[in-house]
């Protein structure tokens, strides 16, 4: 059996929860169209019999501007440096730009296999494609590139058939019935940060942590969840909120539903909103909330 580990790298909003959920075939992180949805690396494991695939997702490359998006962008470096390969996800629906190719050839330079997934063929003039994959070969992109679609599956099969191929371990590096590294308490606190991801405008999400206070399978089979939602100004809590209450009892609602599917057990939600101001730029709260800094 043939395993590896492969780092899924590239800017923010390139797909890369997607299609690691995608090919992993289970939900193992938050998707969202906003940046700062991954905030740290989140690893998903595919197991079949000829071969393991174990995917690192890390946050997405943008310009920092807190200690938080510092910490973020540090961990998308160090995976890069600790995988057997690189899987490079480009937005192909933005095109190419020259800080695209310059990212590209900064982690070719690393010295570890790499290849590009080009994403989001399904909702960008096919006639682009070949140009733009043309424009990576004539600029030293000299790797593999696959156009992909993770919302059609359009060439899935054939990158993972190809990333399968190209692991240069034998035997299983993570036991067969693991699809996460991250536990039921995480991804039931990034349920609840994606949905407020969803609803609310650019700068709340961006300033939003959730810390859960009680989880708990009770006799009954019921998940009781407790837990905070934090911002960083009083006026953020008070758009969280809404109009008495309505803004945050829709987020919650939509939050335990999705809590269900992936418990497979009902869920009693209870939801706070508190302030903490500027806690990006504080390490101990950073690490209160579990961002190790």
């Amino acid at each position: 059996m043939k395993s590896g580990f492969i780092g899924v790298i590239g800017k923010a909003n390139a797909g890369k929860s997607t299609l690691v959920n995608v090919l992993v075939g289970e939900k193992v992180a938050i998707v969202s169209p906003k940046p700062q949805t991954t905030r740290e690396a989140i690893m998903g494991v595919l197991t079949k019999p000829e071969y393991q695939l174990v995917f690192v997702d890390t946050p997405g490359i943008y310009k920092s501007s807190t200690r938080l998006s510092d910490m973020m962008m540090k961990t998308a470096e160090t995976a890069a440096k600790d995988v057997d390969f690189i899987l490079y996800v480009h937005d192909g629906h933005a095109g190419v730009s020259e800080s695209d190719i310059a990212l590209m050839k900064k982690y070719l330079a690393c010295g570890t296999p790499m290849a590009v997934a080009y994403t989001k063929i399904d909702i960008m003039p096919k006639e682009n494609i070949p140009a733009d994959i043309k424009k990576l070969y004539d600029n030293g992109i000299d790797c593999d590139v696959f156009p992909v679609s993770a919302r059609k599956r359009t060439n899935i099969t054939k990158l993972e058939e190809f990333l399968a191929e190209h692991m240069p371990q034998e035997g299983r590096a993570i036991e067969e019935d693991i699809v996460s590294d991250k536990s039921e308490r995480f991804m039931v606190s990034e349920i609840m940060r994606e949905k407020i991801l969803l609803k609310f405008s650019q700068e709340i999400p961006h300033g939003v942590a959730v810390s859960i206070n009680v989880f708990k399978k009770q006799p009954n089979g019921v998940y009781e969840v407790n837990l905070d939602i934090i911002c960083e100004k009083p006026n953020h809590k008070s758009i969280l909120i809404g109009k008495q209450g309505a803004a945050i009892k829709e987020v919650s609602s939509f939050a335990r539903k999705d809590m269900e599917k992936f418990l497979g057990a009902k869920v009693f939600l209870t939801t706070y909103v508190k302030v903490k101001e500027d806690w990006r730029n504080r390490p101990a709260l950073m690490r209160e909330f579990g961002y190790e800094d």
